[in-house]
């Protein structure tokens, strides 16, 4: 019977430091499809036009969208959940005229209140921004699974605590996060794909580094927290190795018998 080993994709296989996914990850992969469905569990949406070539990179077997709330396999939606369209009305009133922005990607146009924010971060992280903003009160036309909050802490917390049926779990990066209505996770799809493959959730690794895949790590029969994870999740992982940069995802591959191949750090060493 084969396994699933999800992964995250930002900072988990995609480095940040250089945009580039370690050459080691991709090995790693390529070896783990012999006996494991590969997964990309992600809050991305893997069909916009800013992150679809992550699809093509990483052929998945399967793909968790947007924090749980779009699983996909062979190109097939089998599971989808919607936030309430009031929430949203509510989410997008209560953020005009703040310091932050809040609102989604759709396809190659962006839907943002307070865009301003959205470009200030854009410069600030690739130093240039080619985003196509359209009027946010599109979003009543449209189904919206999970929205974004693009901002500083500060913010991020006045949102949470206005709207107790969202949770807003911080990027690596802490500027901005994710905005999931409670009771959709990474771990919802992880689950969804198990009944899908029949495969019992012992036998599932899931890899992550920032807090919205607690649920995910927790979840799986091996949760593996990168080096350059959240402590928080590193403290509830059933493994931590080494940082992206260091052939995080190969030595974890490695030292926990999914992979055959050699420990990189003892190598080097």
């Amino acid at each position: 019977m084969k396994g699933i080993v999800s992964f995250d994709i930002d900072m988990t296989l995609l480095n940040h430091a250089d945009y580039r996914v370690p050459d080691s990850a991709m090995r790693a992969i390529e070896q783990l499809r012999k006996n494991y469905y590969v997964v990309l569990a992600t809050g991305r949406d893997l069909d916009t036009s800013y992150s679809a070539g992550y699809r093509e990179m990483f052929n998945p077997d399967a793909i968790i969208h947007l924090n749980g709330t779009k699983v996909e396999v062979g190109g097939e939606v089998i599971a989808s959940h919607f936030m309430d369209r009031n929430l949203v009305e509510r989410v997008l009133h209560f953020a005009e005229g703040k310091s932050f922005a809040v609102g989604l990607t759709a396809g190659s146009e962006d839907y943002f209140v307070n865009p301003e924010y959205v470009t200030i971060h854009d410069m600030r992280r690739w130093g240039s921004s080619d985003r196509r903003f359209r009027n946010p009160w599109k979003l009543m036309e449209m189904e919206v699974r999970t929205m974004t909050y693009i901002g500083s802490e500060e913010g991020r917390k006045q949102v949470e605590e206005a709207f107790p049926e969202l949770r807003l779990p911080p990027f690596s990066s802490r500027e901005g996060a994710d905005m999931i209505e409670l009771g959709s996770s990474k771990a919802v799809g992880l689950g969804r794909l198990c009944t899908y493959f029949d495969i019992p959730i012992e036998k599932t690794v899931a890899f992550g580094d920032s807090m919205n895949d607690m649920e995910i790590i927790e979840a799986a029969g091996i949760g593996v927290a990168m080096g350059n994870a959240d402590e928080e999740l590193k403290a509830v992982a059933d493994y931590v190795t080494t940082a992206i940069g260091d052939d995080g995802v190969w030595n974890a591959c490695v030292n926990l018998g999914l992979i055959e191949g050699t420990n990189r750090e003892e190598e080097d060493g």
